[in-house]
């Protein structure tokens, strides 16, 4: 289960980040594109099975939005969302210029007052 590291990488990033203000966190927010290999769920029990070894974390939430595939066409110009994986414009012409879809960012941390 590559979530577990997933977990463990977040926290040693925002403990690099944010040394004096860790237990202040409340919330991390992560953006996970389709092609991430990211499960929410997945996530989120992974997430839980960490706290177990990381008390200083127990007052933090995991919030995971999952982004879709975003492709860009050279033929017409347009940047157009993937469907059912086909890598295909509305024009009918493939691309695989990947836009959107391939991340896992931690878009935003919350803390208290």
């Amino acid at each position: 289960m590559h979530e577990i590291s997933l977990v463990r990488n977040i926290f040693k990033t925002l403990e690099e980040e944010f040394p004096n203000d860790i237990p202040k966190i409340r919330g991390i927010f992560l953006k996970a594109g389709l092609l991430s290999n990211v499960q929410p769920i997945l996530m989120q029990n992974a997430f839980q099975a960490v706290l177990e070894d990381q008390p200083k974390y127990q007052n933090t939430s995991l919030h995971v939005e999952v982004l879709p595939i975003l492709i860009y066409c050279d033929s017409c110009n347009k940047t157009c969302e993937v469907e059912q994986y086909r890598f295909v414009c509305t024009c009918g012409k493939p691309s695989r210029n990947v836009v959107q879809g391939e991340e896992l960012l931690i878009s935003r941390v919350e803390f208290a007052e």
